[in-house]
């Protein structure tokens, strides 16, 4: 049987994504196949397009990471979802998942039941991003109550989801976003904001805990005049961004860099939140699988307010 899927002719330009017919893939032991309603677009899909995959990957590359859909079939062992059951996650990463495709055959244990309030497009928004700020703030950093966060890049697709995070937990938020985004920021809870495109953002802040750096580079090694004693700097982009070893040693900080991983358990926090009505991703624009080399270009701007989602199935079948 054939599905319809998305697929880099080679690694490179965005214009390389081109719809393609491949397989439907099989479910194998303790794996479901799950229908793929919408799907999360990610900077880590465009810089694999660009650069190139490392791991396993199919001999047809499909990228994406992050679903939404209905369970299809369930493979043997599998006794936590049944066929009709709706479904959120990010499996496999950081192989290929292929979640730009109408079918995703993973491990029944990289999803969660998708929160019932919330469509899919909205669930497809969620998975790695908001893992990224979960295993980031909440176990890599301990987040506690009345601890003083910063957060890099906080309207962006994790930014904005690690702000609701940190407020869940009763902290006071810091994020650094242009003006325009302000408002966005502090309707999620954010108690105060910095323009870094106007404002040295070592001289706006100080005497914080936690900060979760989603820019890498200078941004990093900047950002350990700001921490306290004790406190911790969680690198998400890349290692080069860490500050020297040396230098974190004399100041007590704690530094790191932190690469996402599947998680069940965090995806039934996440699911949670969203239930309490504490968490919600920003969808900032929707586009229909074929457009995912639109979806890419858009993404890769570095404007976007939230996240990017392609959808997969019929509009009339998603419930949006």
């Amino acid at each position: 049987m054939k599905m319809r899927a998305v697929s880099p002719r080679a690694w490179g330009a965005p214009e390389n994504l081109v719809p393609v017919e491949v397989d439907r893939p099989e479910p194998g032991l303790t794996e479901i196949l799950v229908r793929v309603h919408a799907a999360g677009v990610n900077p880590v899909d465009w810089k694999t397009r660009a650069e190139g995959a490392f791991g396993a990957w199919g001999d047809t590359p499909i990228l994406g990471y992050d679903v939404s859909g209905v369970v299809e079939e369930v493979g043997p062992g599998v006794t936590l979802y049944a066929p009709g059951d709706a479904v959120f996650g990010m499996p496999r990463f950081p192989e290929q998942a292929g979640g730009y495709a109408e079918y995703v055959a993973a491990p029944a244990r990289r999803f969660a039941p998708k929160p019932a309030g919330i469509s899919h497009v909205e669930a497809a928004a969620l998975p790695l991003a908001a893992l990224t700020a979960w295993q980031g703030l909440v176990e890599t950093a301990g987040l506690r109550a009345g601890q003083r966060v910063l957060i890099h890049a906080a309207a962006g697709g994790v930014g904005h989801l690690a702000v609701q995070i940190a407020k869940a937990h009763g902290a006071y938020v810091i994020g650094t976003a242009r003006t325009e985004k302000h408002d966005f920021l502090r309707a999620l809870g954010a108690d105060e904001l910095v323009d870094y495109a106007r404002v040295d953002f070592t001289e706006a802040i100080d005497d914080v805990d936690i900060i979760l750096d989603g820019v890498g580079g200078e941004y990093g090694t900047r950002s350990v005049e700001v921490l306290r004693p004790g406190g911790h700097l969680v690198t998400l982009p890349d290692p080069g961004g860490l500050p020297d070893p040396a230098l974190a040693r004399e100041r007590g900080i704690h530094t790191g860099w932190t690469v996402v991983e599947p998680d069940r358990a965090g995806l039934l926090e996440i699911a949670h939140l969203v239930d309490e009505g504490k968490l919600h991703a920003e969808v900032d624009t929707v586009l229909p699988l074929e457009d995912a080399a639109k979806a890419h270009a858009y993404g890769e701007r570095g404007r976007t307010r939230g996240k990017i989602v392609l959808r997969v199935a019929d509009q009339a079948e998603t419930g949006s």
